[in-house]
Parts: C-alpha cells; sequence; structure tokens
C-alpha cells in the first residue's frame, strides 16, 4: 500500500472517524507484558501481521522495555533487534509503522528503512536531537509525557503545563502541527494515585487541541487496582479504553487488539447516536 495510503487518519489536524488502535509488538526479552515470547524476529513479524488481521489500525514496534528497573539497552543491541522486524513491516505491511524509541539514532535509521512514527517515551527529553530529527524527516511524532520523579503535588496540572512545553520544544524544532500527537504517560513517572487522576481527568487533557494516544495495556496502575499479573488485566484495560475513548483520545495502544478493537466501536457507538 502506498506510504501515502498508510498514514490517512495520523495527520491533517482533523479528528479521526474513529478512535485508532496500535497493536504492541515487543522485540525484547524482558517485556514486563510478554516474557520476550516476540523476541525472535519471526515470531514478531507474525504477531504483528495477526494483530494487524485482528484489526489494528498501526503497528508499534520496540526493542528496549520501559517497565520500572528495566535494563538500558545500548543503541547498536536495540537496532539489531529491530532491524530484521522493520525491514519486513515497512516494506509489507498494511497500515502505518511507528517505532518506540527514544534514541535519535534508532529513529534516523528506522525512517531509513521507512518507519512512518517515533513514538518516544521522553519527548526529545533523552536524547536532545531526536526532535530535530523527526522535524527534518516531517513523520509524524509522538510526543510523551514524563519527567525524573514524579511530582510532589498537583500532578495533573504539572501534566498539563509540561506538556505544553513539551509540544512548544516540538513546534520551535519544526515538527508540523498536523504531524504532532501527545500522550499523558501514563505509568510514567507517576504514583498510582496520580495515574488515576490523570485518567479521571482525561477530557482536559484531551482540550489541549492536540490528538491524543493513550497507553495503559496491563500497566501497573491496573494489575495494583485488580490485584492481577501483567497477563490477567484484559477487562482492567478496556476499561480504561473505554473510559479514553468516551473522554475523546483518538487512538489507543494495547496488546489485545481483538477485544479493544471491539470496545472502541461499541463505545463510540453509544457516544455518537443522534437524538
Amino acid at each position: 500500500m502506498p506510504e501515502r495510503n498508510r498514514r490517512d487518519g495520523l495527520t491533517g489536524g482533523g479528528t479521526p472517524s474513529k478512535t485508532l488502535v496500535m497493536g504492541i509488538v515487543n522485540v525484547t526479552p524482558d517485556s514486563f507484558s510478554d516474557g520476550g515470547r516476540f523476541y525472535h524476529p519471526k515470531d514478531a513479524i507474525a504477531h504483528a501481521y495477526r494483530l494487524v488481521e485482528e484489526g489494528a489500525d498501526v503497528i508499534d514496534v520496540g526493542a528496549e522495555s520501559t517497565r520500572p528497573g528495566h535494563t538500558p539497552v545500548p543503541e547498536d543491541e536495540e537496532w539489531r533487534r529491530l532491524e530484521p522486524v522493520l525491514r519486513e513491516l515497512c516494506a509489507h505491511a498494511p497500515v502505518p509503522v511507528s517505532v518506540d524509541t527514544f534514541k535519535a539514532s534508532t529513529a534516523v535509521r528506522a525512517l531509513e528503512l521507512g518507519a512512518d512514527i517515533i513514538n518516544d517515551v521522553w519527548g526529545g527529553l533523552a536524547d536532545p536531537r531526536m526532535l530535530q530529527v523527526v522535524a527534518d524527516a516531517g513523520c509524524v511524532y509522538i510526543w510523551m509525557h514524563n519527567r525524573p520523579e514524579p511530582a510532589p503535588e498537583r500532578a495533573f496540572d504539572v501534566l498539563m503545563e509540561e506538556t505544553r512545553r513539551g509540544v512548544a520544544r516540538c513546534l520551535e524544532a519544526g515538527i508540523a502541527e498536523d504531524k504532532l500527537w501527545i500522550d499523558p504517560g501514563i505509568g510514567f513517572a507517576k504514583t498510582y494515585e496520580q495515574n488515576l487522576q490523570i485518567l479521571r481527568r482525561l477530557s482536559e487533557y484531551c482540550s489541549l487541541g492536540w490528538p491524543v494516544l493513550l497507553g495503559t495495556s496491563r500497566k501497573g496502575v491496573i494489575g495494583r487496582t485488580l490485584g492481577t499479573s501483567p497477563a490477567d488485566r484484559l477487562e482492567g484495560s478496556l476499561a480504561t479504553v473505554a473510559w479514553g475513548v468516551a473522554a475523546g483520545v483518538q487512538m489507543v495502544r494495547v496488546h489485545d487488539v481483538l477485544a479493544t478493537v471491539r470496545t472502541c466501536r461499541m463505545v463510540e457507538a453509544i457516544r455518537d447516536v443522534r437524538e
């Protein structure tokens, strides 16, 4: 499929007609959610195509776990894991391919292979070269809120202010307005209570005026609430997806694509029905 069609719904500044579903492919041996099941390139590629069949609108490929206490991965090792998967998906996947990385050098290599999106969990703070790389490439960029430590107080106000500053940095670097998405960073540098508070006020976050990606799938806030392991958090994940769709998020990043697609379509039907 031509690249310009693969990006439909991701650019242009409008509101997608449906909530987009981003399917997660972890090419890591230490993922908190799937325990390295897709570490081998062949398994990762097969999983990506399975997610597309289930209805994923975007595939997000990452090769470094960002769970609490994760082991940092050197640039060369990250690329060694990513390259065979991206080489296949960028050439043949019928949906946009996103790369989950905060390293500018990895982003450059991924974009050269044809990646459509850079999904940066540090919002350009971990690597000062990232914003310029993205601006020069003209690709879609997902800026995620993150910080070294949780805010000591007023977490939602801090999130809003730091998001505004992050967006300003992106625009100053030359990233086009219609290529920019934002993500509140649930599970990153936020306490359990702060994660819940931010989720409760998602509609306010969406009012900032940028398309919002929500990533809550199988995260610790769900596990702590329900007392379940990462593999047993489907219902909690779907609850947060439903809440997010109702609040106005435009894309959700998930492990369980089929169930999420069905949840999104049902919530949208209720939300959008005419009187």
